[in-house]
């Protein structure tokens, strides 16, 4: 009894110094990464004035990166598997950061098409690197609340990054230069730094942490593997078996009716502010950060949420329901103040119930298994990532009003909502919960 207290006690210690020391490493290259694909959001009116290109030609462009994003998913987070997700992860980041600065050098739909798509095919895989990171360091039960730290990242990208990028745009004529451009390349330029900063200071895995005892490092290792599947990194010949699982697919369409609806909202919401008669590039940003605030609340309140209650199908609903009657309220209320507290509630379930969906997946994936069905989870995020822009785009064009991309957000809610039994169904048919929250002290090969 002494001995698993105290290995526990020395698990508890582990995983707070890994949070304390992994996260904010983590947090910052997701931060960089929501950054630079999402700045185009405040370029729209910009681009339709100087270069031409029309709302259904931005929705298109906008969603249009996570096609190559989502094509590469898969065999990005294999490779992140088979040569380490550091040196990956450094990859990603230095290639794209290069590109997100290219795009000052738009010239008209198809360039912003061509560097949109280059753009999503160098950030493939880094999500799902992360996500798959997190399996490797922290146990099931620590996870969500793992997760829910990351998405800090993005929901302070959309926090800070849109009052920034609208001052950035004040730099218009600045030598020569459209303040678009000068948004474009001050912000893609950091990502570089970035990647190169995690390429000497973010470990694999424990083992290759220095900053923790030995103890420590095979504590957190043992207690991140699933029962049942303690060489499951071993052998990769079983990862399809993690994508023809009811299970991840499931959750994989309910993740893309979710991403539908939420990407569709951040890249529009500066758009639909403008509409409300608010021409200041800088006023925008700051009440387009709006939905940032609520996806901040959400991922720090929700995953609580759901760890309290341990009841996955449940929270799923909950949280859900939350959505549909936050969208639904916005299309019924035509009060430009009430409108930007819901833009807030909107993202608090739309952002917030994220965590939820990974907590979920990771307590049935382990090993190259978490490398190749997180990554399918996230293939289908993404193409609900574009889809989800390009419907806006065209709900704008037939009403004329950016505001009507709200009846998307309710369409795809109540879809999602009536896969959770589904889902339950398929959890129970795997039976129930297989890899439940309790801890392992002893056996198991450490990852």
């Amino acid at each position: 009894m002494t001995v698993s207290l105290s290995a526990a006690h020395t698990h508890v210690l582990a995983t707070r110094r890994a949070m304390v020391r992994l996260i904010p490493l983590m947090c910052a290259i997701y931060f960089m990464s929501y950054l630079d694909r999402t700045n185009v959001a405040l370029a729209k009116a910009a681009l339709n004035a100087d270069l031409g290109i029309s709302a259904a030609a931005f929705g298109l462009g906008a969603g249009i990166f996570f096609i190559g994003y989502a094509l590469l998913e898969v065999p990005s987070n294999l490779l992140a598997h088979r040569i380490g997700p550091r040196r990956w992860i450094a990859r990603i980041a230095v290639t794209w950061g290069a590109l997100s600065s290219a795009m000052m050098f738009v010239q008209g739909e198809w360039s912003f098409y061509l560097l949109r798509v280059l753009l999503g095919i160098a950030e493939a895989g880094l999500f799902p690197a992360l996500m798959y990171m997190v399996t490797l360091w922290f146990a099931p039960k620590d996870r969500g609340i793992a997760i829910g730290w990351i998405y800090i990242a993005p929901a302070l990208a959309l926090v800070i990054g849109n009052p920034i990028g609208g001052a950035l745009m004040r730099m218009d004529g600045i030598g020569g230069l459209h303040g678009w451009q000068w948004m474009f390349l001050l912000e893609g330029l950091p990502s570089i730094v970035v990647g190169v900063i995690l390429w000497f200071n973010l470990p694999e895995r424990p083992r290759d942490a220095r900053w923790l005892t030995r103890a420590e490092a095979e504590s957190l290792e043992t207690q991140a593997l699933l029962p049942g599947h303690a060489n499951a990194h071993e052998y990769g010949g079983h990862w399809v078996k993690a994508l023809t699982r009811p299970t991840t697919i499931l959750i994989g369409l309910i993740y893309f009716l979710n991403q539908v609806a939420f990407v569709g909202l951040v890249f529009f919401t500066p758009s639909i502010i403008q509409q409300m008669q608010i021409t200041s590039p800088l006023t925008v940003g700051l009440l387009s950060s709006s939905v940032g605030i609520g996806f901040l609340a959400g991922v720090l309140i929700l995953p609580r949420i759901h760890r309290k209650l341990d009841r996955d199908t449940y929270c799923l609903s909950l949280f859900t329901g939350g959505l549909i009657l936050s969208s639904v309220a916005f299309t019924l209320i035509d009060d430009a103040s009430a409108r930007i507290a819901l833009f807030t509630a909107t993202s608090f379930f739309a952002g917030g119930v994220l965590p939820t969906y990974w907590a979920i997946a990771m307590k049935r994936l382990q090993g190259i298994e978490a490398a190749a069905g997180l990554a399918f989870i996230n293939t289908l995020g993404l193409l609900g990532g574009f889809v989800g822009p390009f419907l806006f785009g065209l709900a704008e064009k037939a009403s004329g009003l950016s505001s009507s991309g709200f009846f998307v957000i309710v369409a795809a809610a109540v879809l999602g909502l009536l896969l959770v039994p589904l889902l339950g169904m398929a959890i129970n048919a795997e039976g129930g919960r297989p890899f439940a929250n309790k801890p392992v002290i002893d056996g198991g090969e450490a990852l």
